[in-house]
């Protein structure tokens, strides 16, 4: 019998921790958990989208004083994850049981999102009277394909020691929509920049940025560069309304592309859109989600 005992989560103590598991336990299709880029993109760069106020809630499991697993919420904070390493199976019921007693439920209840290759955490909350609801595949780009989009005429890729932090905020500001919900550009979150840049294990070096004739960013797109994977974690890819539909995404990547397998990558990831499947990106990621029935 293994001699597991856990203990509640510290953002300031433990996420270098978690970092060094999630990269030991790292599968290209999940099956393990998210890789270490997805956690640190929402916890160690204090992201102005999440509500880190109860991250105490999360939930780390140890052997030995090797961490063996980990629950924690990600955006909203009712959606849990599970990471789980390999031989420690018999911790999934624990696990769930939990998360189920104790995570935050706000208006909606709690949601879980396990991958395809969870089964013990599926069968674990199947016993709870979880069921799944939904399901959808996040594609990844293998990096033996080639991927080549030109840049189209008139627009240039910025140097990245030449980047300007709040020329990328305003980008991304755009980028997402954020404008018609909330208004112009007015330096919002522009804090959040900074702190995505030099989170400990950002490689900004290694962003894409691409701007029209007149200097102004049109296209962004990071690359969170993870050696111990050979994993090329794109995040986050936008561009500007009046620019979409140009080829502007693609040229990013192809860059990234080209950066990326220079240093060893041997795939990037993606996302669920269409957009991501006409370049030549798969399915290999596939996300469930569990309710209570």
């Amino acid at each position: 019998m293994k001699d597991v005992t856990q203990r509640p989560f510290s953002i300031l103590a433990d996420c270098g921790k978690i970092y060094q598991f999630l990269l030991e336990t790292y599968e290209r299709d999940w099956r393990n958990g998210v890789p270490a880029p997805f956690f640190e993109y929402a916890y160690a760069s204090f992201s102005y989208w999440m509500d880190i106020s109860y991250s105490y809630k999360n939930r780390i499991w140890e052997c030995d004083g090797e961490i063996v697993a980990f629950c924690f919420y990600e955006n909203p904070v009712t959606d849990i994850y599970f990471c789980l390493k390999p031989g420690y199976e018999e911790l999934a019921f624990e696990m769930v049981t939990y998360a189920d007693g104790n995570m935050v439920a706000n208006e909606e209840d709690i949601r879980f999102v396990l991958f395809g290759g969870q089964d013990a955490l599926m069968n674990a909350a199947q016993q709870l009277g979880y069921g799944q609801k939904s399901e959808h595949w996040e594609m990844q780009y293998d990096l033996k394909n080639e991927l080549h989009y030109p840049l189209p005429e008139g627009f240039h890729f910025v140097n990245s020691w030449d980047l300007d932090i709040t020329k990328v905020g305003e980008c991304c500001w755009k980028g997402f929509d954020h404008e018609q919900s909330e208004g112009p550009w007015n330096h919002q979150h522009e804090q959040h920049n900074y702190l995505l840049s030099t989170a400990p294990h950002a490689t900004p070096e290694l962003d894409v940025v691409i701007a029209d004739e007149s200097g102004e960013y049109v296209c962004y797109a990071g690359m969170w560069w993870t050696p111990e994977n050979h994993l090329a974690y794109m995040e986050p890819l936008c561009t500007i309304p009046e620019y979409r539909h140009k080829g502007l995404a693609a040229s990013a990547l192809s860059e990234i592309y080209r950066r990326t397998k220079a240093l060893g990558a041997t795939h990037m990831t993606g996302g669920a859109n269409r957009f991501y499947q006409k370049i030549g990106y798969q399915n290999a990621v596939k996300w469930t989600f569990w309710k209570k029935q």
